[in-house]
């Protein structure tokens, strides 16, 4: 077994043991996902007064309760539509937040252009999620592009822990409006090629013999 394989593993084992922990204690996964929320928001206040290391710790304490609801509600029986649904709706709240701390801590320090990088953030954040939920409307499934969720706030985390949050953000700006415009694209090839396997069958009813 590999360092890399150990690590997994007892990582794994420790959320497993949270994860029964939670279950005996009977926290219905949609508190477990709220809560995440209210720690994203301590977060967003620490990022707000420039707190950055502290910030990452709390981002960081926020995604276990991001990991763990979803397993919870699997191993209590609890999976519903809504619950997805709540999930969603929650984690962009959360994203959202942390943003919005990082705006107001460049307007206290009059840094005008990083506020208005922090919005471009904040509106690629919103369309990635936005992208996929309406191509999943015409098309089957779109998680085409690398700058999901996930990538998204490993990178915040990295920026306040060694203080590089503006590079971070370039790279969230340029990478996250190209997932939105890969997207897109996809979104745009896969619904033509559907269209044109539903007007195969009319095309060979109607040809002439």
């Amino acid at each position: 077994m590999t360092i890399t394989q150990a690590i997994g593993l007892g990582c794994n084992r420790v959320i497993l043991a949270i994860v029964r922990g939670l279950a005996l204690w009977k926290i219905h996964p949609n508190v477990l996902t709220f809560l995440g929320l209210v720690i994203n928001v301590g977060a967003a206040t620490l990022l707000g007064m420039g707190m950055f290391r502290w910030a990452a710790l709390v981002i960081i304490g926020a995604g276990l309760f991001d990991m763990v609801d979803g397993r919870v509600a699997r191993h209590t029986n609890q999976v519903t539509k809504f619950g997805g649904f709540f999930d969603s709706v929650i984690d962009r709240y959360s994203d959202l937040a942390l943003l919005m701390g990082l705006l107001v801590y460049y307007s206290s320090i009059n840094r005008n252009f990083y506020v208005v990088l922090t919005a471009i953030v904040m509106t690629a954040s919103v369309m990635i999620s936005y992208t996929r939920a309406r191509a999943e409307n015409t098309i089957p499934l779109c998680k085409v592009g690398f700058m999901e969720r996930p990538e998204r706030i490993v990178l915040l985390i990295i920026g306040a822990l060694f203080d590089r949050m503006a590079p971070v953000l370039w790279v969230i700006a340029v990478l996250g409006n190209l997932t939105v415009i890969h997207r897109m694209i996809y979104t745009w090839r896969e619904s033509q090629r559907l269209e044109e396997a539903q007007l195969r069958p009319t095309r060979a009813f109607t040809a002439p013999e």
